[in-house]
């Protein structure tokens, strides 16, 4: 197996296995919704196009965030901390980053999965069964640019994941490995800056908090336009 990080979306790679990261905050929300017992999550890349699908399904739950705030007449932003209850079977999501790098995932990668800290061990364990095939650490970035918490979850991946890592791997790895703490990699990016400065702290120490989720979302289907996220 070998193993590829790929630091932002710009980056096009392709793998059979994708793991798809957007820990502040994208996948970390797919992964928590889904283990509170929503059943599925529909990826829009655009906010009118969210709504446009979350009419058609629905009492589909209309999600999402635009530069951390959330989006006008939605039911809720894109923090995992309002997803412990489920209010229905369908979340409907857009955000700036994560959902559209989801997207491009699932044209390029045989199998996509939702990966974050949250469900580290069981992202990890669910893409080592692949064998032989490469694996490839996809990170959301922010606005096309890396991110240095996406990066550190990218590193921690790499390094359980083991088989023979390219350059982009062993150098997240190397970056992950110079943080003390989960909360220290997060905290060092500007997604937690911008995640402070929304007042929205919080979702930093949340989403640091590793492997309390045994779940692995992964892409299933297009729906129409909309990327659906199962377990």
């Amino acid at each position: 197996m070998r193993v590829h990080v790929a630091f932002t979306p710009a980056e096009e790679v392709s793998a059979p296995v994708g793991i798809v990261v957007d820990v502040l905050r994208a996948t970390s929300t797919m992964a928590q919704a889904l283990a509170a017992g929503y059943r599925r999550v529909l990826c829009c890349s655009e906010v009118d196009e969210a709504r446009a699908v979350a009419a058609a399904e629905g009492g589909a739950v209309l999600a999402g965030e635009r530069g951390t705030v959330v989006i006008d007449g939605f039911d809720f932003g894109n923090s995992p901390r309002e997803f412990l209850e489920p209010s229905g079977e369908t979340v409907v999501l857009t955000t700036t980053n994560g959902t559209r790098l989801l997207l491009a995932a699932a044209a390029r990668c045989k199998r996509v999965l939702v990966g974050s800290l949250l469900n580290l061990d069981a992202v990890v364990r669910e893409a080592a069964q692949s064998g032989s095939e490469d694996v490839a650490v996809l990170c959301a970035g922010v606005q096309g640019e890396l991110a240095m918490d996406d990066a550190y979850v990218a590193g921690r991946m790499a390094a359980a994941l083991g088989g023979g890592p390219t350059d982009s791997a062993a150098a997240a790895m190397r970056l992950a490995g110079s943080f003390a703490t989960n909360e220290e990699g997060l905290a060092a990016s500007q997604s937690a800056r911008n995640l402070h400065a929304s007042g929205l702290y919080a979702d930093i120490a949340w989403c640091a908090r590793e492997s309390v989720l045994d779940v692995v979302p992964r892409f299933s289907r297009m729906v129409g336009t909309a990327a659906e996220v199962t377990l």
